[in-house]
């Protein structure tokens, strides 16, 4: 596996390569994100590691810049910017995880592994339609329709909707859904959960499918339909 990790600190960088390499990986680096970004265009990489804080592009921008231009493989942020809003952000930009600073290199890699295999598992042969309610998701074409009008969604948005499909009529709790849709483990102080259970909430509203999602206090939520 081929990792890309666009980094400005030098100690940092050397103590992730370090740690990447004995894990088996084989690591590349840049030290902003115009670097990255050519790195990024002109080699094959399995998966991308960026920060955000860093000169020239960036990491919100060159995140934003290649899922605009069709990098599919995973991106993980590493950031010391880590409030609710700065993980939203990170996600918004199309990233994949997010991994706030200080952190451990055991998580780290952890991370990575749970990014490898859910991507892989992405790629797996097609699987049929879900719906409910009027919704209808494609996992395959990653296309959303209520009543055969598109609905627009993030990336963090579908998979969070493409679960709440899988488990029509089951009660999921937010460790549920940070294990199945991000495939981490949050700090559970933050409501990164339920800011995005709210955008998804207001999106289906939006387009006629409201009151799908409800929340069962104390334990988590329910989409019904």
């Amino acid at each position: 596996m081929k990792i890309l990790v666009v980094e400005d600190e030098a100690h940092v960088v050397s103590v992730i390569r370090r740690t990447l390499d004995e894990a088996g990986y084989e690591v590349s680096v840049a030290m902003d994100g115009n670097t990255g970004y050519q790195m990024a265009k002109m080699n094959e990489f399995d998966l991308l590691v960026l920060d955000i804080m860093m000169p020239g592009m960036n990491g919100l921008e060159l995140c934003r810049k290649l899922r605009n231009e069709k990098f599919t493989n995973p991106i993980l942020m590493l950031t010391a910017l880590n409030s609710t809003e700065n993980i939203v952000a990170g996600l918004d930009s199309g990233a994949d995880d997010y991994l706030p600073k200080p952190f451990h290199f055991n998580e780290l890699l952890a991370r990575i592994r749970s990014l490898i295999r859910r991507n892989q598992t992405e790629i797996l042969p097609a699987t049929k339609l879900l719906s409910a309610g009027g919704v209808t998701l494609d996992p395959d074409a990653k296309q959303v329709s209520y009543n055969t009008v598109p609905i627009n969604l993030t990336a963090t948005e579908f998979r969070l909707l493409e679960y709440f499909l899988r488990n029509k009529s089951r009660v999921v709790s937010r460790q549920d859904l940070l294990e199945s849709v991000w495939g981490i483990d949050f700090n559970m102080s933050t409501n990164v959960v339920d800011v995005y259970v709210n955008y998804l909430r207001k999106k289906l509203d939006k387009a006629g499918a409201d009151k799908m999602i409800h929340t069962q206090v104390g334990m988590g939520y329910i989409l019904k339909g």
